[in-house]
């Protein structure tokens, strides 16, 4: 099973993933601060739920959730992931995965880990 993309490593921003590069991280970071969906796309290469949540309309918000979780506010930063229908454990109320799967472990960082 392929392991998907999360949102700061096991729930830590300043831990890094095990796929982690400077040079990615960099990347990812100006996607974040620019609100540029089409950097955070490529970057992501189709990679996990969050490729199939995320998309052009609602990537500022998921921006700025990453911004708060950076900044130390993780209530916030959970709040609206669960707004956008990620890291909250459930799907549409069923108790299937929605960014909770193998791999995400509850975290926050979507360029800590990169498995396919």
């Amino acid at each position: 099973m392929a392991l998907q993309p999360v949102f700061a490593y096991r729930g830590d921003p300043g831990q890094k993933g095990p796929n982690y590069t400077p040079e990615r991280h960099e990347q990812m970071e100006k996607a974040f601060e620019s609100n540029d969906y089409e950097a955070w796309k490529n970057l992501m290469e189709g990679r996990g739920r969050v490729t199939e949540v995320i998309n052009q309309d609602n990537f500022a918000k998921f921006a700025e959730s990453h911004r708060l979780a950076e900044q130390g506010k993780i209530e916030d930063a959970k709040k609206i992931k669960q707004e956008l229908g990620l890291g909250n454990g459930m799907k549409n109320g069923k108790g299937k995965g929605a960014g909770m799967g193998k791999g995400n472990r509850g975290a926050n960082c979507p360029h800590a880990n990169q498995n396919k």
